[in-house]
């Protein structure tokens, strides 16, 4: 009872540290939850590289032809546009589950609440981990020449990993109260798919429909994309996803501050 106790009235600030530090727990627990999902499977986890690269090869000659463009220019783009999509939409839509599907571990009482979403995080990763190295046999053919430019998706993807975790605390702790928002989170994620340049070209939009760039999804995917394809992603792209950034760190502190303690009993 004494570490039940403890841990319902641990502060919000010694909750998120004890999460983050017990990499040990949460990379387990990710790795585990994939070989689980693949278990008696010949190939395992280079299914999610097959599958991935099986539809990037089907689409990307079927949308150069549909956009008139030439197909060594338009390939690395749907490539990296379909893998970085695939990790966004599953980070949001895993983050929705992320206390839920943890529920065993947290009606224990002892393990803090943001451990589990590191292990939501964790476990996407190693998926994105398998799907990303297509870039490089897209990138030989492509003939793309990276310059130093390119470590700028370094901090790009670092600023991911940080709205990412801000965003699975607040939508794990809602969507543990409210569980229809899971429905809805998923539904937005399909329409967001296509208001992004994931299957185009940004400079296809007309000028009345420049405004859809503005989704920080789009602002996410250019930063990521654009420096492994050979170029400097924009300036106001990287100042809208650092006020997003903001915002999401600020809501999810305040979501978390106040609502920790409730998620054992919303289970």
């Amino acid at each position: 009872m004494s570490q039940v106790h403890s841990n319902l009235h641990r502060s919000a600030i010694s909750d998120w540290w004890e999460g983050t530090r017990r990499t040990d727990i949460w990379w387990t627990l990710a790795w585990f939850d994939i070989v689980l999902r693949y278990r008696r499977s010949m190939l395992g986890p280079l299914w999610l590289t097959l599958s991935m690269g099986v539809m990037i090869s089907g689409m990307g000659p079927l949308y150069a032809s549909l956009f008139g463009t030439k197909l060594n220019e338009f390939f690395p783009h749907l490539a990296l546009g379909v893998i970085f999509w695939a990790f966004f939409s599953s980070v949001v839509t895993d983050a929705c589950n992320a206390f839920v599907g943890s529920s065993n571990y947290l009606k224990q009482g002892y393990f803090p609440i943001s451990l589990f979403v590191w292990r939501s995080m964790a476990r996407n990763v190693i998926q994105f981990a398998h799907q990303i190295v297509l870039y490089v046999p897209v990138a030989l053919w492509a003939g793309i020449s990276l310059s130093w430019s390119a470590l700028l998706v370094l901090p790009a993807f670092l600023i991911l990993i940080v709205n990412a975790h801000a965003l699975g605390l607040l939508l794990g702790l809602v969507c543990t109260r409210y569980r229809d928002v899971t429905q809805i989170v998923t539904s937005v994620m399909q329409m967001l798919m296509f208001l992004t340049p994931v299957f185009w070209v940004p400079s296809s939009l007309p000028a009345r429909a420049k405004y859809i760039l503005w989704n920080p999804f789009a602002q996410m995917l250019d930063l990521l994309r654009t420096p492994l394809m050979g170029g400097v992603a924009d300036v106001h792209n990287w100042l809208g996803i650092l006020c997003w950034t903001a915002v999401s760190i600020i809501a999810a502190t305040l979501l978390f501050a106040k609502y920790r303690r409730r998620v054992v009993y919303w289970l």
